[in-house]
């Protein structure tokens, strides 16, 4: 979901969806969304995507090693993805499995949540580790998020032409929110194992 002219709209939503359950001040919302708002001054953390070797293109993974972990939803909003990924990122890089080209992928399976896959080097302790294998169809887009559905048309109807079948579909989302912003260009690729 998104507000014209107000990017940081669904971090605000999830803001005001926690100040609400908690029962928190006004004035504590304020500070809250102050935060979030200079928080976008801080710098990228994620590298300037190309979506060249992405866009439409089809690879072969064998076992490819990832972190599995769950993030709740709320009509595809992600509740607690920054969460998630912290305490998955501290085990990550605790057991030394970061890789330099890690790939976030999304299986947006729920309006109520979402299966997150972070690819990893190796095996990492006290966290679900899973292994994707099979042939996976890409096409890239840019823009913002509400486009996902539009997107997800596109690329069923990409494989559809090429003579495939669609067995799974996830969401590769480039960038964090922050460094889309500041590098002018939101990527999100379509994966779909056929």
């Amino acid at each position: 979901m998104s507000v014209p002219g107000h990017e940081d709209a669904g971090v605000f939503i999830m803001l005001e969806m926690r100040w609400r359950s908690t029962a928190c001040s006004n004035e504590d919302w304020l500070t809250r969304k102050e935060a979030v708002m200079a928080s976008n001054e801080v710098a990228e953390c994620c590298p300037r995507f190309d979506p060249g070797p992405w866009d439409g293109t089809e690879r072969d993974w064998q076992d490819k090693r990832f972190v599995k972990d769950r993030v709740r939803s709320f009509f595809h909003i992600p509740i607690n993805f920054g969460a998630v990924m912290v305490r998955n990122m501290k085990k990550i890089e605790a057991a030394g499995a970061k890789l330099d080209d890690m790939i976030v992928l999304s299986d947006e399976n729920s309006l109520w949540g979402a299966d997150v896959y972070i690819s990893v080097a190796r095996e990492v302790p006290n966290a679900d580790n899973v292994t994707l294998s099979g042939t996976f169809v890409s096409k890239a887009f840019e823009g913002p998020y509400q486009h996902v559905h539009k997107w997800i048309e596109e690329t069923k109807s990409f494989v559809a032409s090429r003579g495939q079948q669609i067995r799974r579909l996830f969401c590769y989302y480039t960038t964090c929110p922050k460094c889309a912003k500041k590098y002018g260009k939101n990527y999100v690729v379509i994966l779909a194992q056929v």
